[in-house]
Protein backbone atom coordinates (compact mmCIF):
# COMPACT_ATOMS: atom_id res chain seq x y z
CA UNK A 1 0.00 0.00 0.00
CA UNK A 2 1.33 3.45 -0.56
CA UNK A 3 2.14 5.99 1.67
CA UNK A 4 2.11 9.67 1.80
CA UNK A 5 4.04 12.54 3.27
CA UNK A 6 1.03 14.60 3.80
CA UNK A 7 -2.43 13.66 4.31
CA UNK A 8 -5.75 16.43 3.68
CA UNK A 9 -9.01 16.21 4.44
CA UNK A 10 -11.26 19.26 2.42
CA UNK A 11 -14.87 20.52 2.79
CA UNK A 12 -17.06 23.49 2.41
CA UNK A 13 -20.85 23.25 3.58
CA UNK A 14 -22.41 22.65 0.87
CA UNK A 15 -19.59 20.32 -0.36
CA UNK A 16 -20.30 21.95 -4.00
CA UNK A 17 -17.17 23.75 -5.24
CA UNK A 18 -14.51 24.52 -2.24
CA UNK A 19 -14.03 21.26 -1.67
CA UNK A 20 -12.62 19.91 -4.42
CA UNK A 21 -11.23 23.35 -5.44
CA UNK A 22 -8.96 22.90 -2.37
CA UNK A 23 -8.02 19.41 -3.40
CA UNK A 24 -6.98 20.34 -6.07
CA UNK A 25 -4.99 22.87 -5.48
CA UNK A 26 -3.03 21.31 -2.62
CA UNK A 27 -2.55 18.42 -4.77
CA UNK A 28 -0.73 21.07 -7.44
CA UNK A 29 0.96 22.24 -4.52
CA UNK A 30 2.30 19.23 -4.00
CA UNK A 31 3.45 17.92 -7.35
CA UNK A 32 5.16 21.03 -7.62
CA UNK A 33 7.03 21.05 -4.70
CA UNK A 34 7.56 17.09 -5.07
CA UNK A 35 5.82 15.52 -2.21
CA UNK A 36 3.45 12.72 -2.15
CA UNK A 37 0.04 13.78 -1.25
CA UNK A 38 -3.53 12.28 -0.78
CA UNK A 39 -6.74 14.46 -0.03
CA UNK A 40 -9.95 13.64 1.12
CA UNK A 41 -13.31 14.97 0.19
CA UNK A 42 -16.29 15.65 1.88
CA UNK A 43 -18.74 16.78 -0.18
CA UNK A 44 -22.27 16.46 -0.77
CA UNK A 45 -21.66 13.30 -1.99
CA UNK A 46 -20.49 12.13 0.80
CA UNK A 47 -16.70 11.03 1.48
CA UNK A 48 -14.21 10.53 -1.90
CA UNK A 49 -10.74 9.44 -1.12
CA UNK A 50 -10.88 8.18 2.15
CA UNK A 51 -8.24 8.22 4.08
CA UNK A 52 -7.06 4.87 6.14
CA UNK A 53 -5.47 4.33 9.37
CA UNK A 54 -2.45 3.10 7.70
CA UNK A 55 -2.49 6.62 5.57
CA UNK A 56 -2.97 8.34 8.51
CA UNK A 57 -0.16 7.10 10.60
CA UNK A 58 2.26 6.77 8.00
CA UNK A 59 2.22 10.34 6.92
CA UNK A 60 4.70 13.23 8.52
CA UNK A 61 1.82 15.99 8.67
CA UNK A 62 -1.92 16.60 8.36
CA UNK A 63 -3.73 19.19 6.56
CA UNK A 64 -7.38 20.35 7.33
CA UNK A 65 -8.85 22.52 4.84
CA UNK A 66 -12.10 22.62 5.53
CA UNK A 67 -15.48 24.89 7.01
CA UNK A 68 -17.12 21.64 8.16
CA UNK A 69 -17.09 18.30 10.46
CA UNK A 70 -14.20 16.26 8.65
CA UNK A 71 -13.42 14.11 11.67
CA UNK A 72 -11.00 15.70 13.04
CA UNK A 73 -10.60 12.97 15.88
CA UNK A 74 -8.92 10.45 13.44
CA UNK A 75 -5.55 12.69 13.99
CA UNK A 76 -5.53 12.55 17.44
CA UNK A 77 -1.56 12.64 17.67
CA UNK A 78 -0.70 13.71 14.80
CA UNK A 79 1.10 16.76 13.61
CA UNK A 80 -1.77 18.83 12.02
CA UNK A 81 -2.56 22.31 10.41
CA UNK A 82 -6.08 23.24 10.18
CA UNK A 83 -7.52 25.90 8.29
CA UNK A 84 -10.79 27.44 6.56
CA UNK A 85 -11.16 25.88 3.31
CA UNK A 86 -10.71 29.42 1.45
CA UNK A 87 -6.92 29.35 2.95
CA UNK A 88 -6.56 25.79 1.65
CA UNK A 89 -7.33 27.49 -2.16
CA UNK A 90 -5.58 30.98 -1.86
CA UNK A 91 -2.33 29.49 0.13
CA UNK A 92 -2.13 25.86 -1.08
CA UNK A 93 1.80 26.58 -1.45
CA UNK A 94 2.17 27.88 1.79
CA UNK A 95 0.19 25.44 3.50
CA UNK A 96 2.89 22.58 1.70
CA UNK A 97 5.54 24.49 3.42
CA UNK A 98 4.32 24.81 6.60
CA UNK A 99 3.82 20.88 7.03
CA UNK A 100 7.20 20.42 5.72
CA UNK A 101 8.91 22.96 8.56
CA UNK A 102 7.07 21.31 10.70
CA UNK A 103 5.07 24.07 12.30
CA UNK A 104 2.28 22.54 12.79
CA UNK A 105 0.14 21.61 16.19
CA UNK A 106 -0.11 18.27 17.58
CA UNK A 107 -3.31 17.02 18.55
CA UNK A 108 -3.44 15.36 22.04
CA UNK A 109 -4.94 12.93 23.42
CA UNK A 110 -7.64 9.78 22.29
CA UNK A 111 -10.43 10.68 19.42
CA UNK A 112 -12.93 11.00 22.13
CA UNK A 113 -10.98 13.31 24.61
CA UNK A 114 -10.05 15.32 21.47
CA UNK A 115 -13.95 15.63 20.45
CA UNK A 116 -14.72 17.00 24.15
CA UNK A 117 -11.64 19.13 23.93
CA UNK A 118 -11.75 20.49 20.51
CA UNK A 119 -15.64 21.52 20.72
CA UNK A 120 -15.38 22.54 24.88
CA UNK A 121 -12.29 24.41 25.35
CA UNK A 122 -11.81 26.78 22.31
CA UNK A 123 -8.52 28.71 22.48
CA UNK A 124 -10.45 31.92 21.23
CA UNK A 125 -13.57 33.69 20.60
CA UNK A 126 -13.06 33.15 16.76
CA UNK A 127 -12.54 29.53 17.64
CA UNK A 128 -15.68 29.73 19.15
CA UNK A 129 -17.80 31.42 16.80
CA UNK A 130 -16.11 29.16 13.85
CA UNK A 131 -16.70 26.04 15.73
CA UNK A 132 -20.71 27.27 16.07
CA UNK A 133 -20.56 27.93 12.45
CA UNK A 134 -18.98 24.94 11.07
CA UNK A 135 -21.36 23.17 13.19
CA UNK A 136 -24.49 25.03 12.01
CA UNK A 137 -23.46 24.11 8.69
CA UNK A 138 -22.76 20.90 8.86
CA UNK A 139 -26.68 21.17 9.48
CA UNK A 140 -28.05 22.52 6.78
CA UNK A 141 -26.00 21.14 4.10
CA UNK A 142 -27.33 18.29 5.01
CA UNK A 143 -30.79 19.84 5.63
CA UNK A 144 -31.04 21.93 2.21
CA UNK A 145 -31.39 18.55 -0.36
CA UNK A 146 -34.65 17.74 1.89
CA UNK A 147 -35.59 21.37 1.27
CA UNK A 148 -35.46 21.65 -2.41
CA UNK A 149 -36.67 17.76 -3.34
CA UNK A 150 -39.39 18.00 -1.47
CA UNK A 151 -40.16 21.80 -1.56
CA UNK A 152 -39.99 21.64 -5.97
CA UNK A 153 -42.37 18.51 -5.21
CA UNK A 154 -44.60 20.08 -3.56
CA UNK A 155 -45.02 22.85 -5.74
CA UNK A 156 -45.31 20.85 -8.95
CA UNK A 157 -48.53 19.19 -7.39
CA UNK A 158 -50.31 22.39 -7.06
CA UNK A 159 -49.77 22.71 -10.86
CA UNK A 160 -52.50 20.20 -11.01
CA UNK A 161 -54.94 22.12 -9.67
CA UNK A 162 -55.36 24.52 -6.01
CA UNK A 163 -57.19 21.38 -4.11
CA UNK A 164 -55.89 18.66 -6.55
CA UNK A 165 -54.59 16.58 -3.49
CA UNK A 166 -58.16 16.88 -1.50
CA UNK A 167 -60.52 13.19 -2.15
CA UNK A 168 -63.72 15.36 -1.98
CA UNK A 169 -62.75 18.58 -4.78
CA UNK A 170 -63.10 17.94 -8.33
CA UNK A 171 -60.11 19.15 -9.01
CA UNK A 172 -58.60 15.88 -7.60
CA UNK A 173 -55.82 13.97 -8.96
CA UNK A 174 -54.30 10.81 -7.36
CA UNK A 175 -50.56 11.49 -9.08
CA UNK A 176 -50.59 14.77 -7.71
CA UNK A 177 -51.93 13.95 -4.30
CA UNK A 178 -49.17 11.23 -4.11
CA UNK A 179 -46.63 14.23 -4.63
CA UNK A 180 -47.80 16.44 -2.17
CA UNK A 181 -47.89 13.28 0.18
CA UNK A 182 -44.12 12.44 -0.69
CA UNK A 183 -42.58 15.88 -0.94
CA UNK A 184 -44.17 16.99 2.12
CA UNK A 185 -42.53 14.10 3.57
CA UNK A 186 -38.98 15.61 2.47
CA UNK A 187 -39.89 18.86 3.90
CA UNK A 188 -40.81 17.43 6.88
CA UNK A 189 -37.76 15.68 7.63
CA UNK A 190 -36.01 19.22 7.41
CA UNK A 191 -35.84 19.92 11.25
CA UNK A 192 -34.91 16.55 12.13
CA UNK A 193 -31.92 16.44 9.48
CA UNK A 194 -30.64 19.86 10.78
CA UNK A 195 -30.56 19.23 14.08
CA UNK A 196 -28.98 15.47 14.04
CA UNK A 197 -26.03 16.75 11.99
CA UNK A 198 -25.84 19.99 13.91
CA UNK A 199 -25.28 17.67 16.78
CA UNK A 200 -23.47 15.56 14.94
CA UNK A 201 -20.91 17.74 14.14
CA UNK A 202 -20.09 18.33 18.06
CA UNK A 203 -20.41 14.92 19.30
CA UNK A 204 -19.84 13.28 16.26
CA UNK A 205 -21.89 9.49 15.69
CA UNK A 206 -23.34 9.58 19.69
CA UNK A 207 -24.59 12.99 19.00
CA UNK A 208 -26.83 11.72 15.31
CA UNK A 209 -29.71 10.10 17.32
CA UNK A 210 -29.87 12.40 20.10
CA UNK A 211 -30.31 15.41 17.35
CA UNK A 212 -32.32 13.79 15.34
CA UNK A 213 -34.62 13.18 17.97
CA UNK A 214 -34.26 16.55 19.34
CA UNK A 215 -35.20 17.89 16.06
CA UNK A 216 -38.62 15.51 15.80
CA UNK A 217 -39.66 16.92 19.25
CA UNK A 218 -38.88 20.43 18.04
CA UNK A 219 -40.90 19.98 14.65
CA UNK A 220 -43.82 18.43 16.59
CA UNK A 221 -43.72 21.46 18.94
CA UNK A 222 -43.73 23.80 15.78
CA UNK A 223 -40.49 25.37 16.78
CA UNK A 224 -39.28 25.15 13.14
CA UNK A 225 -36.05 26.04 11.88
CA UNK A 226 -35.04 28.21 15.12
CA UNK A 227 -35.85 25.15 17.39
CA UNK A 228 -33.54 22.88 14.79
CA UNK A 229 -31.04 24.83 15.62
CA UNK A 230 -31.29 24.69 19.82
CA UNK A 231 -32.23 21.14 19.37
CA UNK A 232 -28.49 20.12 17.44
CA UNK A 233 -27.01 22.36 19.69
CA UNK A 234 -28.32 21.16 22.76
CA UNK A 235 -27.78 17.40 21.82
CA UNK A 236 -24.13 17.74 21.04
CA UNK A 237 -23.26 19.41 24.02
CA UNK A 238 -25.55 16.84 25.85
CA UNK A 239 -23.32 14.32 24.12
CA UNK A 240 -20.15 15.95 25.44
CA UNK A 241 -21.34 16.17 28.88
CA UNK A 242 -22.52 12.78 29.36
CA UNK A 243 -18.75 12.20 28.21
CA UNK A 244 -16.88 14.05 30.26
CA UNK A 245 -19.20 12.32 33.01
CA UNK A 246 -17.93 9.07 32.04
CA UNK A 247 -14.83 9.27 30.94
CA UNK A 248 -13.40 7.62 34.49
CA UNK A 249 -15.29 4.48 33.44
CA UNK A 250 -12.84 1.42 32.18
CA UNK A 251 -12.07 0.99 28.55
CA UNK A 252 -13.96 -2.00 28.57
CA UNK A 253 -17.02 -0.02 28.82
CA UNK A 254 -16.95 1.82 25.52
CA UNK A 255 -19.44 -0.66 24.11
CA UNK A 256 -21.93 0.17 26.47
CA UNK A 257 -21.67 3.57 26.47
CA UNK A 258 -21.97 4.15 22.70
CA UNK A 259 -25.20 2.08 22.30
CA UNK A 260 -26.90 2.28 25.96
CA UNK A 261 -25.56 5.83 28.19
CA UNK A 262 -25.36 8.19 25.44
CA UNK A 263 -28.25 7.25 23.41
CA UNK A 264 -30.79 6.76 26.39
CA UNK A 265 -29.80 9.59 28.68
CA UNK A 266 -29.16 12.10 25.71
CA UNK A 267 -32.40 11.53 24.05
CA UNK A 268 -34.27 11.50 27.28
CA UNK A 269 -32.17 15.07 28.61
CA UNK A 270 -32.31 16.44 25.07
CA UNK A 271 -36.36 15.39 24.74
CA UNK A 272 -37.52 16.23 28.12
CA UNK A 273 -35.29 19.89 27.68
CA UNK A 274 -37.04 20.85 24.05
CA UNK A 275 -40.80 19.44 25.18
CA UNK A 276 -40.33 22.39 27.64
CA UNK A 277 -38.79 24.92 25.36
CA UNK A 278 -41.29 23.92 22.08
CA UNK A 279 -44.14 24.59 24.93
CA UNK A 280 -43.79 28.28 24.88
CA UNK A 281 -42.46 28.88 21.71
CA UNK A 282 -45.51 27.30 20.01
CA UNK A 283 -47.50 29.53 22.48
CA UNK A 284 -45.66 32.51 20.98
CA UNK A 285 -46.32 31.65 17.75
CA UNK A 286 -49.73 31.12 18.23
CA UNK A 287 -50.19 34.99 19.72
CA UNK A 288 -48.31 35.67 16.69
CA UNK A 289 -50.24 34.62 14.29
CA UNK A 290 -53.59 36.28 16.17
CA UNK A 291 -51.67 39.66 16.20
CA UNK A 292 -51.10 38.97 12.67
CA UNK A 293 -54.50 37.91 11.57
CA UNK A 294 -55.76 41.19 13.53
CA UNK A 295 -53.70 43.59 10.60
CA UNK A 296 -55.57 41.63 7.68
CA UNK A 297 -57.40 44.55 6.71
CA UNK A 298 -55.31 47.45 8.02
CA UNK A 299 -53.16 49.26 4.98
CA UNK A 300 -51.20 47.93 2.86
CA UNK A 301 -48.12 49.26 4.16
CA UNK A 302 -48.23 48.01 7.57
CA UNK A 303 -49.64 45.12 6.83
CA UNK A 304 -46.66 44.63 4.14
CA UNK A 305 -44.27 45.69 6.65
CA UNK A 306 -44.95 43.16 9.44
CA UNK A 307 -45.29 40.26 7.22
CA UNK A 308 -42.06 40.89 5.06
CA UNK A 309 -40.02 41.33 8.32
CA UNK A 310 -41.37 38.24 9.91
CA UNK A 311 -41.30 35.82 6.75
CA UNK A 312 -37.42 37.19 6.06
CA UNK A 313 -36.70 37.23 9.96
CA UNK A 314 -35.78 33.51 10.09
CA UNK A 315 -36.90 31.75 6.80
CA UNK A 316 -38.24 28.69 8.14
CA UNK A 317 -38.37 29.44 12.18
CA UNK A 318 -41.20 30.14 14.37
CA UNK A 319 -41.98 33.23 12.95
CA UNK A 320 -41.37 32.69 9.40
CA UNK A 321 -44.02 30.14 10.41
CA UNK A 322 -46.41 31.90 12.31
CA UNK A 323 -47.15 34.24 9.19
CA UNK A 324 -46.84 31.33 6.74
CA UNK A 325 -49.46 29.20 9.37
CA UNK A 326 -51.69 33.06 9.43
CA UNK A 327 -52.02 33.04 5.57
CA UNK A 328 -53.16 29.56 5.15
CA UNK A 329 -56.06 29.77 7.58
CA UNK A 330 -57.22 33.19 6.15
CA UNK A 331 -56.74 31.11 2.63
CA UNK A 332 -59.13 28.25 4.33
CA UNK A 333 -61.29 31.51 5.12
CA UNK A 334 -61.68 32.96 1.63
CA UNK A 335 -59.00 35.24 2.25
CA UNK A 336 -56.37 35.22 -0.84
CA UNK A 337 -55.26 38.43 -0.22
CA UNK A 338 -53.08 37.76 2.91
CA UNK A 339 -51.58 34.70 1.72
CA UNK A 340 -50.38 36.99 -1.44
CA UNK A 341 -47.99 38.58 0.78
CA UNK A 342 -46.95 36.11 2.78
CA UNK A 343 -45.92 33.91 -0.86
CA UNK A 344 -44.04 37.60 -2.11
CA UNK A 345 -42.29 37.48 1.20
CA UNK A 346 -40.70 34.08 1.62
CA UNK A 347 -40.06 33.67 -2.49
CA UNK A 348 -37.98 37.34 -2.22
CA UNK A 349 -35.27 36.19 0.43
CA UNK A 350 -33.37 33.58 -2.07
CA UNK A 351 -34.07 35.92 -5.20
CA UNK A 352 -32.06 38.45 -3.47
CA UNK A 353 -29.20 36.34 -3.32
CA UNK A 354 -29.41 35.21 -6.81
CA UNK A 355 -29.82 38.97 -7.70
CA UNK A 356 -26.28 39.88 -5.65
CA UNK A 357 -24.56 37.39 -6.97
CA UNK A 358 -25.52 38.01 -10.96
CA UNK A 359 -24.86 42.35 -9.92
CA UNK A 360 -21.94 41.62 -7.95
CA UNK A 361 -20.41 38.19 -8.60
CA UNK A 362 -16.56 39.02 -8.20
CA UNK A 363 -17.04 39.94 -4.38
CA UNK A 364 -18.77 36.16 -3.59
CA UNK A 365 -16.40 32.87 -3.95
CA UNK A 366 -17.43 30.08 -6.23
CA UNK A 367 -19.39 28.72 -3.48
CA UNK A 368 -21.57 31.14 -3.07
CA UNK A 369 -22.41 32.25 -6.83
CA UNK A 370 -23.47 28.81 -6.92
CA UNK A 371 -25.62 29.20 -4.09
CA UNK A 372 -27.14 32.32 -5.69
CA UNK A 373 -28.14 30.69 -9.19
CA UNK A 374 -29.58 27.45 -7.32
CA UNK A 375 -31.45 30.07 -5.23
CA UNK A 376 -33.49 31.62 -8.29
CA UNK A 377 -35.02 28.56 -8.85
CA UNK A 378 -35.32 27.82 -5.10
CA UNK A 379 -36.97 30.95 -4.38
CA UNK A 380 -39.21 30.42 -7.57
CA UNK A 381 -40.96 27.95 -6.25
CA UNK A 382 -41.32 29.36 -2.75
CA UNK A 383 -38.26 27.35 -1.21
CA UNK A 384 -36.87 30.25 1.10
CA UNK A 385 -34.19 28.00 3.08
CA UNK A 386 -32.38 28.74 0.31
CA UNK A 387 -31.10 31.86 1.75
CA UNK A 388 -29.89 30.52 5.36
CA UNK A 389 -26.47 29.44 4.71
CA UNK A 390 -26.16 33.73 3.14
CA UNK A 391 -27.87 34.21 6.34
CA UNK A 392 -25.79 32.98 8.50
CA UNK A 393 -22.42 33.95 7.40
CA UNK A 394 -23.52 37.67 8.66
CA UNK A 395 -27.00 37.77 10.20
CA UNK A 396 -26.70 41.66 11.86
CA UNK A 397 -26.35 42.76 8.15
CA UNK A 398 -27.43 40.13 5.71
CA UNK A 399 -30.87 39.64 7.70
CA UNK A 400 -32.47 43.56 7.61
CA UNK A 401 -31.13 43.71 3.90
CA UNK A 402 -33.44 40.27 3.54
CA UNK A 403 -36.15 41.64 5.75
CA UNK A 404 -36.38 45.17 3.25
CA UNK A 405 -36.62 42.89 0.23
CA UNK A 406 -39.08 41.35 1.50
CA UNK A 407 -40.90 44.27 3.12
CA UNK A 408 -40.98 45.21 -0.28
CA UNK A 409 -42.48 42.50 -2.17
CA UNK A 410 -45.35 42.26 0.20
CA UNK A 411 -46.29 45.79 0.17
CA UNK A 412 -46.39 46.42 -2.99
CA UNK A 413 -48.17 42.97 -3.83
CA UNK A 414 -50.96 44.38 -1.08
CA UNK A 415 -50.67 47.55 -3.51
CA UNK A 416 -51.43 46.21 -6.59
CA UNK A 417 -54.34 43.76 -4.92
CA UNK A 418 -52.82 40.32 -6.11
CA UNK A 419 -54.84 37.31 -4.72
CA UNK A 420 -52.64 33.61 -4.60
CA UNK A 421 -55.43 30.79 -3.88
CA UNK A 422 -52.41 28.47 -3.04
CA UNK A 423 -49.76 28.01 -0.10
CA UNK A 424 -47.36 26.83 -1.92
CA UNK A 425 -45.92 26.50 -5.55
CA UNK A 426 -44.44 30.15 -5.84
CA UNK A 427 -43.98 30.74 -9.40
CA UNK A 428 -45.62 27.43 -10.89
CA UNK A 429 -49.00 28.70 -9.35
CA UNK A 430 -49.05 31.85 -11.38
CA UNK A 431 -52.18 30.45 -14.01
CA UNK A 432 -54.28 31.03 -11.08
CA UNK A 433 -52.58 33.97 -9.22
CA UNK A 434 -55.20 37.28 -9.90
CA UNK A 435 -53.15 40.38 -11.86
CA UNK A 436 -50.08 37.80 -11.73
CA UNK A 437 -47.86 39.83 -13.51
CA UNK A 438 -48.09 42.68 -11.39
CA UNK A 439 -47.03 39.98 -8.58
CA UNK A 440 -43.86 39.10 -10.21
CA UNK A 441 -43.16 42.67 -10.91
CA UNK A 442 -43.66 43.20 -7.01
CA UNK A 443 -41.48 40.36 -6.17
CA UNK A 444 -38.61 41.24 -8.29
CA UNK A 445 -38.61 44.88 -6.95
CA UNK A 446 -38.02 43.79 -3.69
CA UNK A 447 -35.50 41.19 -4.56
CA UNK A 448 -33.34 43.88 -7.08
CA UNK A 449 -33.43 46.56 -3.97
CA UNK A 450 -32.72 43.51 -1.68
CA UNK A 451 -30.29 42.08 -4.29
CA UNK A 452 -28.10 45.09 -4.90
CA UNK A 453 -27.67 46.41 -0.91
CA UNK A 454 -26.58 42.55 -0.10
CA UNK A 455 -23.64 43.35 -3.21
CA UNK A 456 -22.89 46.37 -1.86
CA UNK A 457 -22.59 44.84 1.97
CA UNK A 458 -20.30 41.42 0.32
CA UNK A 459 -18.60 44.36 -1.50
CA UNK A 460 -17.12 46.53 1.20
CA UNK A 461 -16.52 43.11 3.43
CA UNK A 462 -14.31 41.82 0.71
CA UNK A 463 -12.12 45.39 0.43
CA UNK A 464 -12.22 45.99 3.82
CA UNK A 465 -10.55 42.88 4.12
CA UNK A 466 -8.65 43.60 1.44
CA UNK A 467 -6.92 46.70 2.77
Amino acid sequence: MSSYQIVAATGCPTGIAHTYMAQEALEQAAKRKGVTIKVETHGQVGIENALTKEEIAAADAVIIAADKDVQAERFAGKRVIEVSVSKGIKEPDHLIDEALAGKETIKQGTAEQEQVKESVEAKSSSGIGHSIYKNLMNGVSHMLPFVVSGGVLVAISFLFGIYSADPSSSQYNEFAAQLKDIGGLAMGMMVPILSAFIAEGIAKRPGLVVGFVGGLVASNGGTGFLGGIVSGFLAGYVILGLMKVFSSLPKSLDGLKAIFLYPVLGVFITGMIMTLVSEPMSSINQGMMDFLAGFQNSSPLILGVIVGCMCAFDMGGPINKAAYVTGTALLAEGNTSFMAGVSAACIAPPLITGVAVILFGKYFDTNDRNAGLVNIILGSTHITEGAIPFAAKDPIRVLPTMMLGSSIAAVLTYMFKVQVPAPHGGFLVLPVVTHGLLWVIAILIGSIVGGVLLGLIQKRRVEKAAA
